[in-house]
């Protein structure tokens, strides 16, 4: 398995680790809930360096950019940042990412961890713009900081400029602790906080710098398992999980980041036929009314038949219940109507409610 360069750091704060996406990743480093709660109340840092950058540069970077995202790439102005998905011709999600404008005719594109070769393979297939597409994910190391108390603690490391200025999904590159740093005021986990992409080879040094105010402040280091119950609680997709090539944008609640007009790109045939006719399918949100928790594959109910399937499950320690994502059939049930989880033979009462869960400071 590949491993980030903070692995050792990892290993020295006593760490859990897990396999995800190809990576050996810490998945705790205390306990979950402990971590989840601290990014809630007060911070947590996170290393997300399996994640993938993709430059892409030159003269056809525009319209390779523009072609492939369903979003409006075009809107974009320097050191904005676009959330977006890459659909195939038949309007499955390749991918969703970030999309960062340096420049004109230059971008950086983040993507999931377990997509970055599948990925580069399809920009390469679809680039007939002429554009440079080049892979950054080895050279580059990626650290977040999350929660009420982030903007407060990256400061002092952060002198030409108050962080507190950057607008939610806007960037700037300067040096944070004397790293040079793309600073990112984005996030997954719903919170106020930032993204901080460093040279790989500095990614200990960037490190070092900001846990001990972290936990100074009561933070704690944050692994997978919690970044899992924080996106959850914030309505975040997971790609694989929630949704797949073999799924469009409208079926996982994520149409409004398709924008059919003044532009093409691939996809929009399919997707604007399927807009048009509707979908067989829809994702909901349901919390547990009971103690039992809801894992992804977990059959749904409506009455005695079967309406669809858990993606996402996990009990939300900011709500004390457990909530998921579900893929059912399209108007089967409505909003707050009941349904149920069965869980090893056994059917639990939930409930359909709004997404998200938890709505936070960003």
């Amino acid at each position: 398995m590949k491993k980030t360069p903070l692995y050792q750091v990892h290993k020295s704060l006593n760490a859990k680790f897990t396999e995800f996406g190809g990576w050996e990743m810490p998945i705790q480093y205390s306990s979950i809930v402990t971590e989840h709660l601290a990014v809630r109340s007060i911070v947590g840092l996170f290393d997300l360096s399996h994640m993938g950058e993709i430059e892409v540069s030159g003269q056809g970077a525009n319209e390779l950019v523009q072609k492939l995202s369903t979003n409006d790439v075009s809107r974009l102005s320097d050191g904005r940042v676009l959330y977006t998905l890459f659909c195939n011709e038949i309007g499955g999600i390749v991918d969703d990412l970030l999309v960062y404008r340096h420049a004109d005719h230059h971008y950086m594109l983040v993507v999931n961890a377990a997509n970055i070769e599948k990925d580069l393979a399809w920009m390469e297939s679809c680039n007939d713009t002429g554009a440079e597409v080049k892979d950054m994910s080895e050279e580059t190391a990626l650290i977040a900081l999350q929660g009420p108390k982030a903007i407060a603690l990256l400061n002092p490391f952060v002198p030409e400029r108050d962080v507190s200025e950057i607008p939610y999904f806007r960037f700037t590159a300067g040096e944070v602790a004397g790293v040079p740093t793309v600073i990112s005021r984005t996030g997954y986990t719903g919170e106020v906080g930032f993204e901080l992409y460093v040279p790989a080879a500095d990614a200990e040094r960037l490190w070092t710098a900001l846990y001990p105010p972290v936990i100074a402040a009561g933070g704690q280091p944050v692994g997978l398992g919690a970044r899992d119950t924080l996106r959850l609680e914030a309505g975040l997709r997971l790609y694989g999980v929630d949704m797949n090539d073999d799924t469009n944008p409208f079926e996982v609640g994520l149409g409004r980041f398709v924008k059919f007009k003044n532009r093409q790109f691939i996809g929009k045939n399919a997707l604007f036929a399927q807009k048009r006719k509707g979908i067989a399918k829809q994702m909901i949100g349901f919390q547990m009314l009971d103690r039992a928790v809801a894992r992804a594959g977990y059959a749904i109910y409506h009455g005695n038949e079967r309406v669809g399937s858990v993606t996402s499950g996990a009990p939300s320690p900011s709500l004390k219940c457990s909530i998921g994502f579900a893929s059912i059939e399209s108007q089967a049930v409505s909003e707050n109507e009941k349904i149920d989880v069965e869980i090893r033979g056994k059917l639990h009462p939930a409930k359909i409610v709004e997404v998200p869960f938890l709505s936070k400071g960003t």
